[in-house]
């Protein structure tokens, strides 16, 4: 099954200029659905997570029910002020200003392998971010996953761990 055929492009969202990769029309395919997650697990199974991070929000969208398949955790990264009770957190650098993720103190204990998930990887600095902000806390991160890359982007040059991407653009 070609996955890109049930990925849905739209022009000019969420501004002009940009062509919008949109995941809803695989997820609402429950084969499409079925065979992602199948194909997820087994590029991600061989790291051996003990927990699987998704970056907010369409990253829970995948990470969650991944981490049922592979019988692992799940752990959000989430924008500041989403998550209850104490964060930890990390600022990093935008184009143009800074963002900053979180996850929740105490929910990734020191040493587990944590592989990152999202749905998709652009330029690489909301990915790079997550992982970085796991490893302060003491987490191995083998790796990173995602539905779709934006290989011209090259935000997996970003990244210091092997990707696995189901679906790459090259333009």
């Amino acid at each position: 099954m070609d996955l890109k055929d049930h990925i849905r492009s739209i022009p000019d969202f969420p501004k002009p200029g940009i062509l919008f990769y949109d995941i809803s029309t695989l997820l609402a395919h429950p084969d499409a659905w079925q065979v992602a997650m199948g194909r997820l697990a087994s590029r991600v199974g061989p790291y051996r997570p003990d927990l699987l991070a998704g970056i907010e929000s369409r990253g829970f969208l995948l990470a969650a029910p991944l981490a049922l398949k592979l019988g692992c955790g799940f752990v959000m990264i989430r924008k500041p002020g989403k998550l209850p009770g104490a964060t930890i957190g990390l600022d990093y650098a935008l184009e143009y200003g800074t963002d900053r993720v979180e996850i929740q103190q105490g929910a990734v204990a020191r040493g587990r392998r944590v592989v990152v998930v999202d749905d998709l990887l652009a330029t690489g600095g909301t990915m790079a971010a997550g992982i970085a902000l796991l490893r302060s806390v003491g987490a191995e991160v083998p790796a990173a996953a995602v539905l779709i890359e934006l290989a011209f982007l090259g935000g997996r040059a970003r990244l210091d761990v092997p990707t696995e991407a189901l679906i790459a653009y090259e333009s």
